[in-house]
C-alpha cells in the first residue's frame, strides 16, 4: 500500500518546512506562508508538522495556527475511521456470504 509512503514524504517535507519557517523567523528572513505548511499538513504530513512543533518549538503558541492544524488531523482521523468502518463491513458481509 503505497499510504504509509505517501504519509512519510510529505511528513519530511512538512516537519523540513517547519523547521526552516523556525529559522526564518530567527534570522528576521523571508517566512514560509502559513497556508502552506496547513497545505503540507493536510497532505498528509501532519504528524512530521506535529514532529516539528515538538522538536523544533515551532507554531506552539499561536492560537490560530494551531485551531487549522487540528482541525487538520480531526479530518485525516475521520477519514480514516469512515475508511476503515466501511472496509470492516465490507469484509463482514464478505464473510457472511460464503
Amino acid at each position: 500500500m503505497y499510504i504509509p509512503v505517501i504519509y512519510l514524504i510529505v511528513s519530511v517535507i512538512s516537519f523540513v518546512a517547519y523547521a526552516m519557517d523556525k529559522r526564518a523567523a530567527r534570522k528576521e528572513k523571508q517566512r514560509i506562508p502559513e497556508k502552506t505548511l496547513h497545505i503540507f499538513d493536510l497532505l498528509g504530513g501532519w504528524p512530521g508538522g506535529m514532529l516539528a512543533m515538538k522538536l523544533v518549538r515551532h507554531k506552539t503558541q499561536k492560537r490560530s495556527f494551531l485551531i487549522v492544524f487540528w482541525i487538520t488531523v480531526v479530518i485525516h482521523l475521520v477519514s480514516w475511521g469512515v475508511y476503515l468502518g466501511w472496509y470492516l463491513r465490507g469484509q463482514a458481509i464478505t464473510n457472511i456470504a460464503s
